[in-house]
């Protein structure tokens, strides 16, 4: 499997604002104001990504979810979650694509 290091990254820049804030970065803008507003963001950016997939507007819909991703890695290093660690739980779950889980049988008539 080809590696990308975009969010490591990402996560990488992240964290760096965090201990080192820079005047007028939004990300330490974040940080500033705290989790609350960070969840927040992470509502708002959701509905945003929602609303473009229904509008079926492929450009808008990338946006959104670029900028979800964003203000969730924010929140992970907030929180002190590694992107390693979120990384590692991909890689684990895509190793059970294709074990398909046996429907259980229902009786509606009972």
């Amino acid at each position: 499997m080809r590696k990308n290091e975009t969010l490591e990254d990402l996560y990488a820049v992240v964290a760096d604002r965090k201990v080192n804030p820079q005047e007028g970065s939004y990300t330490c803008y974040l940080f500033d104001k705290g989790l609350d507003k960070i969840l927040k963001k992470i509502g708002e950016e959701s509905a945003e990504t929602i609303i473009a997939a229904k509008n079926e507007d492929s450009e808008a819909l990338c946006g959104e979810v670029c900028d979800l991703i964003y203000h969730l890695v924010v929140m992970c290093v907030e929180k002190g979650l590694p992107i390693s660690a979120v990384m590692d739980e991909l890689d684990a779950r895509s190793q059970k694509i294709g074990n398909l889980k046996v429907m259980k049988q229902v009786d509606r008539n009972t």
